[in-house]
């Protein structure tokens, strides 16, 4: 009977060891919200943004890398002038930057490899 009772008050945890075992799961939590969660979702409300500020004439490049000039807008459509007479319809969403900015990236310096 002795080893039972022994047993049972041995099983006792420290006071608090709940909540310390939490901390570290928080901390990552809080290092990941601002390394990676708040950054995207910044991303998206600007492109959101550039995506509303849209109207024709503006020069645009497609996520598949199309390059061309608006030519007619609605909510969902964009209509894109890719070469002369040539039109095509494209989700607005899949608008990724305007041809300035493409151009600006395309003509900053490649890294070279230390060597």
């Amino acid at each position: 009977m002795t080893g039972i009772a022994f047993a049972q008050s041995g099983a006792t945890s420290p006071a608090g060891g709940g909540l310390a075992s939490f901390i570290p799961l928080i901390l990552i939590f809080v290092v990941f919200y601002f390394l990676l969660i708040r950054p995207q979702q910044k991303k998206a409300k600007e492109h959101q943004a550039f995506l509303g500020g849209l109207k024709k004439g503006d020069e645009v490049v497609t996520s598949a890398g199309i390059h061309g000039r608006i030519t007619g807008l609605t909510d969902a459509i964009a209509t894109l002038e890719i070469a002369e007479g040539v039109r095509i319809k494209i989700t607005r969403g899949s608008i990724l930057s305007s041809a300035e900015e493409a151009k600006k990236q395309g003509e900053a310096p490649a890294k070279s490899s230390g060597g």
